[in-house]
């Protein structure tokens, strides 16, 4: 991967929770600039305590961890705000501000970082443009269907122009035509530069997007392949 950027390591990282379940089992991950990485594997596998650990709402137990330049098992907490205004996040729950309207929800992630009110109101724009919805943006979120909130919920974490995008199950709800759409939008976002790391049980968005798949399963990382299908057993086949 000659001349990318290294935004993301994992380095021999353990997370045991308190009831003493392993939920992270001796990760050594890299992700580099531009990567699409899907993070796959069933309930209960680590794959949330993983992305959680990129935005560190989660610490390890032990090992090192590396996003964007910043050590994230020794990093201050009154640190945690600047580390997360250089990530974006996307929910599977949206956690859209229900009485703000959508120009202001995505307003919102600019002016914590004190942008200037005009490049608050170009870059809204422009980012609502790009997820097809500037003609919502007077609307209020519960005015919006699922598949428009996250669009929504997308646009503004990638207000900030962020190099990360970490997309928790951000698919999840939504049924398979406007989970085709979101991945149109992630795909062109990703296509712009930014590294996009996606958790997911889709299947047949996995095979349709061929990306990276990271498969965790019990705590532990069992598979990590390039172009890579949703199943061992089908990957094996092609």
């Amino acid at each position: 991967m000659g001349g990318k950027v290294l935004l993301i390591e994992f380095k021999h990282v353990f997370k045991k929770y308190a009831n003493q379940v392993v939920a992270v089992n001796d990760f050594n991950i890299k992700i580099q600039q531009g990567e699409f990485v899907y993070v796959i594997g069933p309930s209960g596998a680590g794959k949330s305590t993983f992305i959680k650990m990129m935005y560190r709402e989660e610490k390890p137990t032990s090992g090192q961890i590396k996003v964007n330049d910043y050590q994230l098992e020794e990093i201050k907490n009154s640190k945690v705000p600047f580390l997360r205004r250089e990530l974006g996040v996307v929910f599977q729950d949206f956690k859209l501000l229900p009485k703000l309207t959508i120009f202001e929800n995505v307003a919102y992630a600019l002016q914590v970082i004190e942008k200037q009110p005009a490049a608050i109101k170009a870059r809204v724009e422009h980012v609502l443009g790009l997820v097809k919805l500037a003609s919502k943006a007077p609307a209020f979120p519960n005015e919006l269907s699922g598949g428009e909130q996250q669009r929504v919920a997308i646009a503004r974490a990638i207000a900030n122009e962020p190099k990360i995008l970490i997309a928790d199950e951000p698919t999840g709800n939504l049924d398979p035509e406007t989970a085709a759409g979101i991945m149109e939008i992630l795909e062109r976002i990703n296509q712009q530069g930014t590294t996009v790391v996606m958790a997911t049980h889709n299947s047949h968005l996995v095979n349709e997007y061929r990306h990276r798949v990271i498969e965790i399963e019990g705590g532990r990382v069992i598979r990590d392949q390039d172009e890579g299908r949703f199943f061992q057993d089908e990957a094996s086949n092609f």
